[in-house]
């Protein structure tokens, strides 16, 4: 069977249609209803920009109702070799899309034997969220975040979305999920244009444990079971995830300085 289309999605559509996150509306019911109460939800994700790339973190819990679902869910995702994106909103369904995207980025690669623009990628992302349009007038909302290196610029950028597809370039930083009103003010003190990618690592964390501190859908490092923030950085050289014991190390620098400085670090005054 021929796809005739370089979208992967386009292609599910015609043949599986029930297969797209956007197409869940017959297990709620056609005419709309109640969301469940026990349907999970993703916060907080940060992402960065810094000479030569551009880094994303994300907290690890999700949450149901008042009730805390899941400690470790992860939240950030390599999209291919050279972007990545995060989740917030209706966890199962976030992740069901973001699995969908990979997906029609390496079709498009196969199919065209190119790969696709980093803005191209955010143009399709924006198209699922917008197939999501349904389910998200009832309620089960995805707003993932999404990042790359742009191979023709040389430098790491941002978009943002909102419920109904929107896609919105951002500059420097940018944060989404319950807690990102906290983060974007602890990223507008910390963030610097200059920083190198352990700075920026630095500032993310920074901005999730604030996040956490005044939001109670996000989840602050967790010293005792040892659950950190995801931190996922892409160059020239492409995506990586951080490895566990060196988060684990910035971690431990940003708790230790908070016992000292409980509200964290101070914006110098210009």
């Amino acid at each position: 069977m021929q796809s005739g289309t370089s979208s992967f999605t386009e292609f599910l559509a015609a043949y599986n249609p029930e297969y797209l996150p956007g197409r869940r509306m017959a297990a709620l019911g056609a005419t709309g209803g109640a969301v469940p109460l026990d349907v999970r939800h993703g916060t907080t994700i940060v992402a960065l920009t810094f000479p030569g790339g551009v880094l994303m973190a994300g907290d690890r819990r999700a949450t149901a109702g008042n009730m805390i679902a899941q400690r470790d869910i992860e939240k950030v995702f390599p999209a291919d070799e050279y972007s990545v994106v995060g989740i917030a909103g209706t966890a199962g369904i976030a992740v069901e899309m973001v699995k969908l995207f990979q997906v029609e980025l390496e079709h498009y690669e196969k199919i065209e034997g190119v790969e696709l623009s980093l803005d191209g990628k955010a143009n399709r992302l924006a198209t699922m969220i917008r197939g999501n349009l349904g389910l998200a007038m009832q309620g089960l909302a995805v707003v993932p975040l999404f990042a790359g290196y742009d191979l023709e610029t040389g430098e790491g950028r941002i978009f943002s979305y909102d419920p109904v597809g929107g896609q919105y370039p951002e500059h420097g930083f940018y944060s989404v999920g319950s807690g990102s009103v906290f983060a974007r003010g602890a990223l507008k003190k910390l963030y610097r244009g200059d920083l190198d990618a352990t700075g920026a690592s630095m500032a993310a964390i920074q901005a999730l444990y604030d996040a956490a501190d005044d939001d109670s859908a996000t989840g602050g490092p967790d010293m005792t079971r040892r659950i950190y923030p995801v931190i996922a950085v892409v160059t020239e050289e492409g995506y990586r995830r951080l490895p566990e014991d060196e988060v684990s190390e910035l971690v431990h620098e940003v708790v230790d300085a908070r016992h000292r400085s409980p509200d964290g670090p101070q914006a110098p005054l210009r």
